[in-house]
């Protein structure tokens, strides 16, 4: 999968701008989208909420209930972004659904995204079911597939990855590379959870109703009804 870069050649600031933030959406809905940005996203307390709720649902592709969005939450390619109903982004959180030619981003109902976590896509998709919780200052990134599975409940400070893996074997350096190489689609199971600073990477699987003990390294399968721990996860006990 290829990406439009955003650096360099003959682009204005304006149109890479627009590729970095907005996609191929029209240029009135990039104006609104300003608009409502700058005049209700930094709003604080009931008034903000209540006004974002109100005004939010008109910016991306699908919202189809009630909305509870935070202070400062940055949205990237709102019209690749589809939400269910009772979801809640807190304060200063980032949801950016970029790509040229994938899905983006799914929330399921009464979902729940922490202060501070990012939610981001480089050409990938990534599917939230019902019920999903993160903690504060998670990481979540698809240049493939990443579905976590309804009722699953996420500590803080833990990353989740689809994709961004560099080729060592390459002759260019890192940072030109595009960091987007993935061996598979990475699946968190329904109703497991995931402690604090647990590192789940590219093509891992963790089977429903897990444990993984925090600040383990996914790296690979976990059963299901495991409980985990260690880097690499090791099963220690069934549940």
């Amino acid at each position: 999968m290829k990406v439009k870069s955003i650096k360099g050649g003959d682009k204005s600031q304006f149109r890479r701008y627009r590729d970095l933030c907005y996609g191929d959406t029209s240029l009135g809905h990039l104006l609104w989208a300003e608009f409502v940005v700058f005049f209700f996203g930094w709003i604080p307390g009931a008034a903000g909420v209540f006004l974002r709720s109100k005004i939010y649902p008109s910016l991306f592709a699908e919202v189809k209930g009630k909305l509870l969005i935070g202070r400062n939450v940055t949205f990237r390619h709102f019209k690749k972004i589809k939400l269910g109903s009772g979801v809640i982004i807190d304060d200063n959180a980032m949801i950016d659904a970029k790509g040229e030619n994938n899905f983006g981003i799914t929330i399921g109902d009464n979902v729940f995204i922490g202060r501070g976590t990012i939610v981001y896509c480089k050409n990938g998709n990534i599917r939230l079911e019902d019920s999903v919780n993160f903690s504060s200052n998670c990481t979540v990134f698809s240049s493939n597939s990443l579905i976590v599975g309804a009722g699953t409940m996420i500590g803080a400070y833990s990353y989740f990855l689809s994709g961004g893996e560099y080729d060592y074997k390459s002759e260019v350096p890192f940072a030109e590379q595009s960091g987007m190489e993935t061996k598979g689609e990475t699946i968190i199971g329904r109703n497991c959870w995931v402690g604090a600073r647990v590192t789940v990477l590219d093509a891992s699987r963790i089977g429903r109703h897990c444990v993984i003990g925090a600040n383990s390294l996914v790296n690979g399968a976990i059963e299901a009804n495991s409980l985990a721990v260690g880097a690499p996860a090791k099963k220690i006990k069934a549940l």
